[in-house]
C-alpha cells in the first residue's frame, strides 16, 4: 500500500517556525493594545475618563457620544476607558459590555447580546437565549441580571447609527428613572457620522443628555508611531526600513485611518509569507493596500441585496462609461434596467430604485445632490460615488455577486445604449 504523503506535507508546514510573524495578534484588528501602545489619544482618554469618573463611586456616569471618521480610535478608547473604570472601582461592581450594532442591528438583538454578555447564569439562575424571546422579555431579564450582579454598567454601542431608530438609547437611559432597575447605566454611543447626534429624536436627546467627543483623524506621524508600537508583531529584521513609513503615509493620505494602516501592515506580512520571502518589502505593501481597499469595500457592501448592488453598479458603470461627474435619477434607472436585463434579474419600480439610492447614500457609498428646477421641473436628485472611494474597486466589488453574472464590459456599456 502506497503511503499517503498528504499528512506529512501538512505536518511539515505546521512544524515550521513562522518566518515573518512573531506575535501576529498585535496586528489583528480586534486586538485591544495595552495602554502604553495607545498613541495620540491622551486628550480623548482624559476627556472620556472624566465623563465616566462617577462610575467608580457607584454613581451614574455621563452618557457620551463619540464621533469621527473610521479608524480614529473611538472603539479602542471606549474599551480602554471602560476597562480602566472597572479595574479602579474598588468595591463598586462595574460591568462593561461592547455591542457592534452593525451586527446586532436591531434593538432586540442588541439587548440579547448585552444580557448574555453581562449574565452569570450560575449566580442569577436567569437564562438569556440568543433568540426566541420578545423584546420586552429580553429587557426584563437584562434588568434582573443588572440588579443581581452590578452597581453600575457601562454599555458601548459601536456604530449606533446602524440601528433604524433611537429606542434602545431611550429605554436604557431612562431605565433607572422608570424603576426598571436600580443599577446605574452609562452609555457610550459611537458613530462615524459627525451629524448623527443632531438627528436624534428630541425625546432621546432630553433623556440621554449626552456629552459629545470628536475624534480627529490621525496624521502620518501618529500613524507611524502606532505601527512602530506594533513592530514586535514581526520577527527581528523582517520589515524593510520603508515599510512602516509607507503604510502610515498611505493611510494618512486616505482617511488618517489607523485600522487601515494596521490592515495594510498585516496583509503585507501575509503576502511576504505566501511568496516565501523572508523580508516584507515596499512591493508587498503596495499589493496589500490594494487588497485592503477591496476587503474594506467588500465588508461595506457585503450585506447589500442583489438589487442594491445592481443600483450601485449602474452608478459605477455611468462613471466608467461617461465623462459626467454626477447622474440624474433617470440616468441611473435607465442603466439599472439594462443591467437587470443583462443579468436576468427582475427590475423594481422607479420608486424602489430611488429608495435604494438613498440607502446607498446613507451608507456613505453614494453622495446625493438635490436641484430645484422650479414649478415645471420639480426637484431632481443627482447621485455620484463618494469621492473617497476607488471607482475600479467599487465597480469590481459591486459586480462580484454569484447571483448575477455580467461582464465588466457589458456593465460599462450599459451606460452607452449598447443593449
Amino acid at each position: 500500500m502506497e503511503k499517503d504523503g498528504s499528512q506529512d506535507i501538512a505536518a511539515e508546514i505546521f512544524a515550521q517556525e513562522d518566518p515573518i510573524f512573531r506575535n501576529k495578534s498585535l496586528v489583528e484588528v480586534e486586538h485591544v493594545p495595552s495602554p502604553e501602545r495607545i498613541v495620540g489619544r491622551d486628550d480623548e482618554i482624559r476627556a472620556l475618563s472624566t465623563e465616566l469618573r462617577s462610575a467608580v463611586n457607584g454613581d451614574s456616569p455621563e452618557n457620551v457620544i463619540l464621533y469621527g471618521e473610521t479608524g480614529t480610535g473611538k472603539s479602542l478608547v471606549a474599551k480602554h476607558v471602560a476597562k480602566a473604570a472597572q479595574s479602579n472601582a474598588g468595591d463598586v461592581r462595574i460591568g462593561t459590555v461592547y455591542v457592534d450594532c452593525s451586527t446586532d442591528d436591531t434593538e432586540t438583538q442588541a439587548i440579547s447580546t448585552i444580557g448574555r454578555t453581562l449574565n452569570d447564569e450560575a449566580t442569577t439562575d436567569t437564562r438569556v437565549p440568543e433568540t426566541g424571546l420578545a423584546k420586552a422579555a429580553y429587557y426584563t431579564r437584562l434588568y434582573e441580571i443588572l440588579d443581581q450582579l452590578y452597581d453600575v454598567v457601562i454599555i458601548i454601542l459601536d456604530e449606533a447609527d446602524m440601528h433604524p431608530d433611537d429606542q434602545i438609547l431611550m429605554s436604557l437611559s431612562r431605565a433607572v428613572e422608570t424603576g426598571k432597575t436600580d443599577c446605574r447605566i452609562g452609555l457610550i454611543a459611537i458613530s462615524n457620522k459627525v451629524r448623527w447626534a443632531e438627528d436624534l429624536n428630541d425625546r432621546v436627546k432630553s433623556s440621554l443628555q449626552p456629552r459629545e467627543l470628536n475624534f480627529h483623524s490621525y496624521d502620518a506621524n501618529q500613524l507611524r508611531a502606532i505601527l512602530s508600537h506594533r513592530r514586535d508583531a514581526f520577527r527581528e529584521g523582517v520589515l524593510s526600513d520603508d515599510v512602516i513609513p509607507l503604510c502610515a503615509a498611505y493611510a494618512a493620505q486616505d482617511h488618517g485611518d489607523a485600522r487601515q494602516a494596521i490592515d495594510v501592515l498585516r496583509n503585507a506580512g501575509m503576502l511576504a509569507q505566501r511568496d516565501g520571502s523572508d523580508v516584507v518589502t515596499r512591493d508587498h505593501v503596495e499589493d496589500a493596500k490594494m487588497e485592503a481597499e477591496k476587503d474594506r469595500f467588500r465588508d461595506l457592501i457585503g450585506g447589500l441585496t442583489v438589487q442594491k448592488k445592481l443600483v450601485l453598479s449602474a452608478v459605477t458603470a455611468l462613471h466608467k462609461g461617461t465623462d459626467e461627474d454626477e447622474f440624474s435619477m433617470a440616468q441611473i434607472i435607465e442603466t439599472y434596467t439594462k443591467l437587470c436585463e443583462a443579468t436576468g434579474t427582475s427590475t423594481r419600480s422607479d420608486r424602489r430604485v430611488r429608495d435604494f439610492v438613498r440607502r446607498l447614500a446613507f451608507l456613505d457609498i453614494l453622495e446625493l445632490r438635490k436641484q430645484n428646477l422650479g414649478r415645471a421641473g420639480g426637484i431632481t436628485i443627482y447621485a455620484r460615488l463618494q469621492p473617497d472611494h476607488d471607482l475600479d474597486i467599487v465597480h469590481q466589488t459591486a459586480m462580484d455577486d454569484e447571483q448575477f453574472v455580467v461582464s465588466e464590459t457589458d456593465a460599462e456599456n450599459a451606460s452607452l445604449d449598447s443593449f
